[in-house]
């Protein structure tokens, strides 16, 4: 077991319950510090009342043996607010073409996709992955073993998808030999 002081023990939960943004076993946090259970309940408690005391705009609740950093009840309607405005922010037609391309073609680097749109995609794929619509699936067995990109629940969810399966057919190429008829 690592000696850590009081003060270093309520730092690390903090820092922990702040990284992970959901909810985190006691026994997790007290593995991962190397302590014992009760030193997080300790400090998971001191916390709170810290929270309560300086009346912060966030709150240590407790679920069962779970901890998890909340926003403060009392600044609900602001939090609505500034929600509602991030989701009016829709994708941009860059953003999804890249989303159609990494949806269609799963899982597929970044440079496929700029291969396919002939232009940089940086700013479509970091979008689509802070709106959570993609993430990392892994690493290509290629030279420089690029990120691989696919959906994720979130992206289904959205568009109303049950699975991959109810993505609409992409419409069939024509093969035509006929030079004026394919100007057309």
């Amino acid at each position: 077991m690592i000696l850590m002081d009081t003060m270093t023990v309520q730092r690390t939960v903090e820092a922990i319950l702040f990284a992970m943004g959901d909810a985190v076993a006691c026994e997790d946090m007290a593995k991962s510090m190397e302590i014992s259970e009760d030193e997080v309940r300790k400090a998971c408690e001191a916390l709170g009342e810290k929270y309560k005391n300086e009346d912060c705009g966030i709150r240590l609740i407790q679920i069962e043996d779970y901890y998890q950093l909340s926003s403060n009840p009392a600044c609900y309607e602001y939090i609505k607010k500034i929600s509602q405005i991030k989701k009016q922010a829709g994708l941009s037609s860059a953003a999804m073409e890249t989303l159609s391309i990494i949806a269609y073609n799963q899982p597929v680097t970044k440079g496929t996709v700029e291969f396919i749109r002939g232009v940089d995609s940086s700013y479509s794929v970091n979008r689509l992955i802070e709106r959570g619509f993609i993430d990392e699936l892994g690493r290509a067995e290629t030279p420089g073993r690029p990120i691989l990109y696919g959906t994720t629940m979130e992206f289904l969810r959205t568009f109303g998808l049950k699975s991959l399966e109810d993505l609409p057919a992409l419409p069939e190429k024509k093969e035509s030999g006929d030079a004026e008829e394919d100007a057309n």
